[in-house]
């Protein structure tokens, strides 16, 4: 049986994007940040950690390179509907001074997914590692599911405006039942549960205090996000951000954004990014109006 992928396995991890966001935040891919990590990690590992595999590559005692490949698994949501994963899908990082070990992530990936349809995220700006996945037979996907990571520093924050009624809270202050449900609300369907909430709340990096949400008049939970502080770097991720269709288009995820990167700047952070997929302009312009640019997109690729 493989070893599942752990906290501490996790804390390595995170450790070496911080110190490819110190020097190189270009080359840090959606999947594989501070964050995004802690994200997809703490949501999924009690529901789904038995198909997943990872490999870390040291140099010393220092996490230089590491693979995580998610492998076929059915994904049950809360509509009752089950969704089958046929393919296998992998995150990793390369340290930029350890470049050639991209060619051993490669083929650790191919020798652990054999047979099936192989995707992968790499950043666009990885030129050199983008070389070697076109030398090992991927090519870009035809259904170009590309991200792109926005930043901005936190100078000149606004003060958020909500519409009367409205109010923030945090998950601190909030009933579990109650933030589990304003995820599950933006996101239906959704394959996340009370479960992934209690994993989330273990995930390195994870604080309830900078768990924000908006609380419309009568106690639903409007709209929703989590940041991830990396306080080496002194920046902030918001991961995910999500709203209720039926609170849609009235200004809030932009004023939770704003009350966000207040909160942020109070905790220490003096920079912030966010992600969202490249083929929805409606969500980059939300992005784009509090501040936000492009930083960095990823480069799908596959390998049938």
């Amino acid at each position: 049986m493989a070893e599942l992928l752990t906290a501490a396995d996790l804390q390595l991890m995170q450790g070496l994007a911080q110190r490819v966001t110190a020097t190189r935040p270009d080359l840090v891919n959606t999947d594989a940040s501070f964050g995004e990590l802690a994200w997809n990690w703490g949501r999924d590992h009690a529901a789904y950690g038995e198909s997943w595999r990872h490999r870390l590559w040291f140099s010393g005692e220092e996490l230089v390179a590491w693979g995580w490949a998610q492998l076929p698994r059915r994904v049950r949501r809360n509509d009752g509907s089950c969704k089958d994963v046929a393919g296998a899908y992998l995150a990793y990082q390369v340290h930029p001074e350890h470049a050639g070990l991209t060619d051993e992530v490669i083929g650790w990936y191919d020798t652990t997914a054999p047979g099936l349809e192989r995707t992968v995220l790499p950043g666009a700006a990885d030129s050199p590692g983008l070389r070697r996945w076109a030398a090992h037979g991927y090519a870009p996907d035809p259904a170009d599911a590309w991200s792109q990571l926005n930043e901005r520093d936190l100078t000149d924050v606004a003060e958020p405006s909500l519409p009367a009624g409205f109010s923030f809270r945090t998950a601190a202050e909030a009933s579990p039942e109650a933030v589990v449900q304003g995820h599950v609300d933006a996101w239906a369907p959704t394959s996340y549960t009370a479960a992934s909430y209690e994993g989330l709340r273990r995930a390195p990096g994870y604080r309830g205090d900078l768990h924000i949400l908006v609380e419309a008049p009568g106690g639903t939970m409007a709209c929703s996000a989590i940041m991830w502080l990396d306080e080496l770097n002194e920046t902030v991720e918001f991961e995910p951000v999500g709203t209720h269709p039926g609170y849609r288009r009235r200004g809030l995820a932009r004023a939770m954004l704003v009350h966000g990167l207040r909160l942020a700047q109070a905790a220490g952070a003096r920079h912030a990014t966010v992600a969202c997929m490249g083929a929805s302009p409606q969500v980059r312009d939300l992005y784009y109006s509090v501040g936000f640019r492009e930083l960095s997109r990823d480069a799908p690729l596959i390998k049938t």
